[in-house]
């Protein structure tokens, strides 16, 4: 009996999410999500919210809708939608009332868009597996359709936005990105009137590139130059360039573009995620600080080069050996330059001591360590983000590159 139960479960799965793909397609972008809580229904589930990050990676807010429950926001930290949303697993909640109150994290690839939110009177797992799909497939659903509306854009704004921020954020990949040799993710401060900073990445076979950079002054002009360097960075790296070309076309793209008296600083890097090895430019950032077991162990120190757009000069190269574990973080200096009570500059000293105060925490993640870093930071900083302030982490974990393996 147990077993004809099942059966009938799943082929009633398939039937649901077969349904939805092919209703999907057709229907305008507002309709996704009450379509997504009409499946849901299908299943049992009640009170379905999709809730998606807002830019200040701090709320997860509700996605307004017909069908939709829409409650108030819910903060990244210490909130169930939260830690699904920071760990990218289902949480489930027993009610006093009866129930179970589950928050399914919104997964496009390994970047988490969201959560979707429901309740069930009871949770099986056939439940557990249906509900993970669909929601895999709402993320997809909510990405593609985001690409010809505003409407999920403007739930997840909580203040007015400025020209230059829209420029940037238009310009960045996504957020985060896990595969089981390593991982990354991104902050840009302060989110709604960023300008001048930005980051980009692309894992090519068994090569991350990356790159941080910061163009001088604020503003539209300053988002003009971190499009015009992001957009020679990624030309660079699409016709296989090595580490050191990728700095001379960013150069040249600069200088040619706004003249002698312009440039943005930068940091470039080639990381083979099979092994470890590390390629480094640094073109007038901070040294980016490498974390080992939670702790910073040192500077990664490099040769200085010029920033991008001075003109000419041969980028210096230097290379470290990863240990499986490590964590690199990248700054830009409106982290450290920032003015603290008194006057005083907020400086490497108070940054390394934060990093390894949060290291002595159990670790929730990569994500959710550097969001964790990124507020406290703020904190500390007295709340103020007076220039644009930019971190960006990356985790390697080592082992054969199977990009076939499912992460942890």
């Amino acid at each position: 009996m147990d077993e004809e139960r099942v059966d009938r479960s799943e082929g009633f799965g398939e039937r649901l999410l077969g349904l939805l793909l092919d209703r999907a397609p057709h229907l305008p972008p507002q309709l996704i999500a009450p379509l997504i809580a009409e499946e849901v229904g299908r299943v049992g589930g009640r009170d379905v919210s999709i809730l998606l990050q807002d830019y200040a990676q701090e709320l997860l807010v509700p996605l307004p809708g017909r069908k939709l429950h829409v409650s108030q926001p819910e903060p990244v930290f210490d909130s169930p939608a939260g830690r699904a949303f920071l760990r990218g697993e289902a949480v489930e909640v027993s009610l006093a009332r009866g129930g179970v109150r589950m928050y399914l994290p919104l997964l496009d690839g390994s970047d988490t868009v969201g959560v979707m939110v429901l309740t069930l009177d009871e949770v099986g797992e056939e439940d557990r597996r249906l509900l993970r799909r669909l929601a895999g497939l709402a993320a997809d659903l909510l990405v593609t359709k985001s690409a010809y509306t505003d409407q999920f854009f403007l739930a997840r704004r909580r203040e007015p936005m400025s020209v230059s921020a829209e420029i940037q954020w238009g310009l960045l990949p996504p957020l985060t990105m896990t595969v089981p040799q390593v991982a990354v993710a991104g902050i840009l401060e302060p989110a709604y009137r960023v300008a001048g900073d930005s980051f980009d990445y692309a894992l090519n076979d068994n090569i991350l590139h990356m790159a941080v950079i910061d163009a001088m002054g604020h503003g539209l002009e300053a988002a003009a130059m971190a499009t015009v360097a992001i957009g020679a960075y990624r030309h660079a790296r699409r016709v296989f360039v090595s580490l050191a070309e990728k700095y001379t076309y960013m150069d040249d793209a600069i200088s040619r573009q706004f003249g002698p008296d312009h440039f943005v600083t930068a940091q470039l890097m080639h990381l083979n995620i099979a092994t470890g090895e590390l390629e480094l430019v640094n073109a007038g950032h901070p040294a980016p600080l490498l974390i080992r077991e939670g702790k910073v162990l040192r500077q990664l120190e490099s040769a200085t080069t010029l920033p991008v757009g001075f003109g000419g000069e041969e980028p210096r190269i230097r290379e470290h050996t990863l240990q499986q574990g490590d964590r690199v973080l990248c700054y830009t200096d409106g982290i450290i330059e920032e003015h603290v009570t008194g006057g005083e500059l907020f400086g490497e000293v108070r940054l390394i001591r934060c990093v390894n105060r949060l290291g002595e925490e159990p670790s929730e993640g990569m994500r959710a360590d550097l969001r964790r870093l990124s507020h406290t930071l703020k904190s500390e900083r007295g709340g103020h983000t007076s220039d644009d302030a930019t971190l960006f982490m990356i985790e390697w974990r080592g082992g054969a590159a199977d990009h076939l393996a499912v992460p942890d």
